[in-house]
């Protein structure tokens, strides 16, 4: 059983930094490409960025691209997202999330290829 706890959200004046946190337990959670997706009210839940499992590969969404990072410690099993210059238009409930294929060095963008969720960590924006 694959167990992901998010942290790191909060509130923050637009410019600020946020750094999220997730926490894998489980089997072979080391293994797997993990990602970050957001949901805003009254929308879907969008894909962020994603991280391959051995970190050597990531990639983002268009709208984060040169303030967002992804990286990962696999001696910790632990995923993070740093966030900077964020804006109001990042607000929303972030989702950590990991795949099944183990050593598949590949990085996803669809919610359906990811197996196992979080369960979302508050991130709001203000102006």
């Amino acid at each position: 059983q694959v167990q992901l706890v998010e942290s790191g959200g909060g509130l923050v004046q637009a410019g600020g930094s946020l750094r999220l946190s997730c926490a894998a337990s489980g089997r072979a959670t080391s293994s797997v490409g993990m990602g970050w997706f957001r949901q805003a009210p009254g929308k879907e839940r969008d894909f962020v960025a994603a991280i391959t499992w051995s970190g050597g590969s990531t990639d983002y969404t268009d709208s984060v691209k040169g303030r967002f990072t992804i990286s990962r410690d696999n001696v910790q099993n632990t995923v993070y997202l740093q966030m900077n210059s964020l804006t109001p238009e990042d607000t929303a409930v972030y989702y950590c999330a990991a795949t099944r294929r183990r050593f598949y060095d590949a990085v996803y963008y669809s919610h359906e290829e990811y197996s196992y969720w979080g369960q979302g960590t508050q991130v709001t924006v203000s102006s």
